[in-house]
């Protein structure tokens, strides 16, 4: 995995004292990401910044890597991330004449651009099959290369600077340079509210993403962005079976390339057709008994009571594909004073960076990754099944797919109203969030390419191609960063194999009507995984990951707020209405993440991010 960071500015000597106390800074804050090495690299304008977690060639891996020709740099390299199809790539490499001094996939990497990418970047990038964000120094060119993988898996940011550019894995490594402001405008408010994913708008003023399957080239003429991958139309025309059996063939491919590690490998099982799925491939193909963690609560089980997001609990579907998988099972329960504790919180924010929660979620997310960490230091999960199959109910319930927004946003599936409503009226009219979504779609909509074929004159298909399309691009990468995030700020790495390009591709250009064959969500998932499974998880209803129905945890919730409320000098205060803040908090909350319990989390998180950011808000 690891974390980079680095600083380019044309028209400076980076090799100073002071420029490199400042890259020192920006190495220091990934830390978390990358405890077992760390490095740099300055030369003149540029200079890199890397901490690594060592997962492959643990010796040999070391970084900044560079790569002498001539006697000289011509290329470096700070890299983040897995080239899962590394030791093909090598071969082909060194049948070309390139020699190698590590068995690391950097390296790899490095030597693609040599041979494959001096025309054109693009060129390298298209051959890794894996999750990566990366900065290459080409000083033949004299340019930086910032490279983000096909589905934004692993995060890189970037700060435009009037010499050049700050980049890092985390908006925090960007922040600790100087020439970074600490300022949200209204569209910083806006993206924090808005729950769209937009790699344009980073939240602080002139921060961005690097965009999922983009190169942004840096030159001293400017900033340039270089599209490498997007979805496509494919025509399908394969029949059901043989699109069945295609699936499973990239699940084993995929799964069994995730598998290489030099560290200690587990999963993460939930119980659900997705991660069970995972788990039993794995177990499958793993030389070892395979190690599976889950998540659960104090006495969830026993009080569990079914909601419109989950019908049952985790807990009977997990212990049972542990036994019929055999592997090596770790429950990993939790309290609500764990949820709550101010410092579990307060490490969940960091680890987030800008004002986004999923409030109990994300604790219980960090919760888990802290303790698998001491067991292992890599993670399988079955993040994006369910974007890439149509695993949501938003896919099959006609409110949601005909909702002129977002699915998500649509109908009563997420109720962000919650969080306006404590809102001043002033600045809702100010932010204008509605308009902000709307123009976020349409702009998505856009983007969804064309059908093709017979499915093309199906306004069914259509509409299911767009929704499928607005999951993957919108809603997936919020999903994963927050995934990233909290594995990340303990050292473990969280490989997503349905996020494989390959499979998303191929599933992506099957017709709706494929996916849903058997009249049920993620039918294909299902038929080329059925084999592996207990009968009752492969009939399960989707329930999603699970959040706590203790009531103590919103008994300690609303505290906190009342606190809040009560603190007239608190940063959020400016942007609360007072009263309406008031009659929420005295509401009966209407159902966990989705009832009013979501807007008590997001202020509080707003109010914790202006304070231990220092932000100024330019509202």
């Amino acid at each position: 995995m690891c974390g980079i960071c680095g600083w380019v500015d044309f028209e400076r000597d980076l090799t100073t004292p002071d420029a490199q106390r400042e890259l020192a800074a920006m190495t220091a804050t990934m830390a978390c990401r990358g405890p077992d090495d760390e490095g740099t690299w300055v030369e003149g304008p540029v200079a890199l910044g890397h901490r690594r977690l060592a997962i492959i060639d643990i010796q040999g891996g070391r970084q900044p890597m560079t790569l002498e020709e001539e006697g000289r740099t011509s290329l470096a390299l700070v890299y983040s991330g897995e080239t899962y199809n590394f030791r093909e790539l090598r071969e082909r490499l060194a049948g070309a004449g390139c020699r190698f001094q590590t068995s690391s996939d950097t390296e790899v990497v490095l030597q693609a651009h040599r041979q494959w990418g001096r025309r054109d970047p693009r060129d390298a990038v298209r051959e890794l099959n894996g999750m990566f964000a990366y900065a290459l120094w080409d000083s033949a060119n004299h340019e930086l290369l910032l490279v983000r993988d096909r589905l934004g898996i692993k995060p890189l940011y970037y700060y435009p600077t009037e010499q050049g550019v700050l980049f890092g894995s985390e908006p925090k490594a960007i922040l600790a340079n100087s020439l970074a402001e600490r300022a949200v405008d209204a569209d910083g408010l806006r993206r924090a509210l808005g729950f769209v994913a937009d790699p344009n708008n980073a939240v602080f003023r002139g921060m961005r993403e690097v965009p999922p399957g983009y190169i942004i080239r840096v030159t001293r003429d400017g900033i340039q962005e270089l599209r490498y991958w997007q979805l496509t139309d494919t025509a399908h025309t394969a029949d059901v079976p043989t699109t069945v059996r295609h699936v499973r063939e990239l699940l084993d491919d995929t799964i069994q390339r995730q598998l290489i590690s030099d560290v200690p490998l587990c999963t993460l099982l939930s119980g659900g057709l997705d991660s069970s799925a995972m788990t039993a491939l794995a177990a499958r193909f793993s030389p070892e008994r395979i190690r599976s963690f889950a998540v659960d609560f104090v006495g969830y089980t026993d009080n569990f009571k079914p909601d419109a997001m989950r019908a049952t609990p985790d807990g009977p579907y997990v212990h049972e594909v542990a036994e019929f998988v055999g592997t090596d099972h770790t429950d990993i329960t939790l309290s609500s004073n764990e949820l709550m504790d101010p410092d579990v919180r307060a490490a969940a924010r960091h680890a987030r960076d800008l004002p986004i929660t999923m409030g109990d979620i994300d604790s219980s997310l960090y919760l888990l990754f802290r303790a698998i960490r001491q067991r292992s230091t890599v993670a399988l999960s079955g993040e994006s099944a369910d974007e890439v199959f149509g695993g949501y109910q938003m896919f099959h319930d006609p409110i949601y797919v005909k909702a002129d927004t977002f699915p998500w946003l649509g109908g009563n599936a997420l109720r962000l109203e919650s969080t306006q409503r404590l809102l001043d009226r002033g600045l809702l009219g100010k932010l204008d969030l509605p308009g902000y979504i709307d123009d976020q779609y349409r702009r998505a909509l856009a983007e969804v390419p064309e059908l093709t074929g017979p499915a093309a004159a199906d306004p069914h298909e259509r509409r299911m191609r767009e929704i499928s399309y607005l999951f993957l691009t919108r809603f997936l990468p919020m999903l994963l960063d927050r995934k990233d995030r909290m594995s990340m700020a303990v050292g473990l790495e969280v490989r997503v194999p349905f996020c494989d390009h390959r499979l998303v591709e191929y599933v992506f250009g099957t017709p709706w009507a494929h996916k849903t064959f058997d009249g049920r969500e993620k039918s294909l998932l299902r038929a080329a995984a059925a084999d592996v499974l207990p009968q009752s998880v492969v009939q399960r209803v989707k329930s999603p990951y699970p959040s706590t129905q203790d009531p103590t945890y919103d008994q300690m919730l609303r505290t906190d707020f009342t606190a809040l409320l009560k603190n007239r000098d608190s940063a959020v205060a400016p942007l609360l209405d007072v009263d309406r803040a008031h009659a929420e908090l005295d509401a009966p909350d209407s159902g966990a993440v989705f009832g009013n319990r979501w807007g008590l989390e997001q202020i509080l998180t707003l109010e914790a991010f202006l304070n231990d950011y220092h932000v100024s808000l330019a509202v």
